[in-house]
């Protein structure tokens, strides 16, 4: 399986299709007891916000063609100030060679750039890409869904039920799932996340994103999961897992000067 790396007509999307599917699941089946469950959801972003700052790991599935492609990041994310850096790394087979270095990504609202890239980028510059411009809104372009957009995207949230409370690393959460409408999380979400989403309102196959949330006694959210499928030269199922913890942990991001980025053609 390949990473698609391609550029469509228009500015659609340029840049790489991944997914993971890391989510492990709860237990037990069990009626909507948790007050608020779907408020409590919705105001995931908010509740983020507040607080500040945190690790994040991610994880994204892609499956095509009775094939499946994973991907893994790590890194850290200022909610406050909606920027974030990771580390993604590609899995050999979706590289083509045994070895690729690590791409790493910076997550800004409306942009996201890259560095080792690839595809023609030569290794001491940053790619630029506008998030806006992309058909999925960046939520699988990069291989990772940017956990600021992951957290915007419950705010279209319905159908919500409580699943049960389970552990996470040691830590009480409770596990609610439904499903998230694109087009009105777009409509709800703060100004910086907004014209992203709106792309992906556009982009997707489905408006209808299922998901599983797991939020702690403090109303983080400590774990999402949402399964996207969208149409390029077949249907693509994605599954992208976004772990959140260490929070308060310091997170400062650097943005590359403007010499620093590649302005030539990026290779199919």
């Amino acid at each position: 399986m390949v990473v698609h790396q391609h550029r469509r007509t228009g500015g659609a999307l340029v840049a790489a299709a991944v997914v993971l599917g890391a989510a492990s699941g709860c237990g037990g089946a069990a009626q909507d007891r948790a007050p608020d469950g779907s408020a409590a959801v919705r105001a995931a972003a908010d509740v983020l916000a507040r607080s500040g700052s945190a690790r994040a790991r991610t994880a994204m599935e892609m499956a095509t063609g009775g094939t499946r492609v994973t991907i893994r990041g790590e890194g850290g994310v200022d909610f406050r100030n909606r920027m974030g850096q990771l580390v993604v790394m590609l899995p050999d087979d979706a590289a083509g060679k045994a070895e690729h270095r690590p791409i790493t990504e910076l997550l800004t609202p409306g942009a996201l750039y890259m560095k080792n890239r690839g595809a023609g980028v030569p290794e001491d510059k940053w790619v630029r890409v506008d998030t806006t411009s992309l058909s999925d809104g960046n939520l699988v372009t990069g291989g990772a869904t940017d956990p600021v957009a992951a957290a915007e995207l419950l705010r279209g949230a319905r159908d919500v039920s409580y699943v049960g409370e389970t552990e996470l690393a040691g830590t009480k959460v409770r596990h609610y799932r439904g499903t998230t409408d694109i087009a009105r999380a777009a409509r709800a979400a703060s100004p910086h996340a907004r014209g992203a989403l709106e792309a992906a309102a556009k982009g997707f196959s489905k408006d209808l994103v299922p998901f599983d949330a797991y939020l702690d006694e403090a109303g983080r959210l400590r774990k999402v999961r949402h399964r996207f499928s969208y149409e390029n030269n077949g249907v693509i199922d994605v599954s992208s897992t976004t772990l959140l913890y260490g929070f308060g942990t310091p997170v400062t991001v650097q943005l590359p000067a403007s010499r620093d980025i590649f302005a030539g053609k990026i290779a199919e």
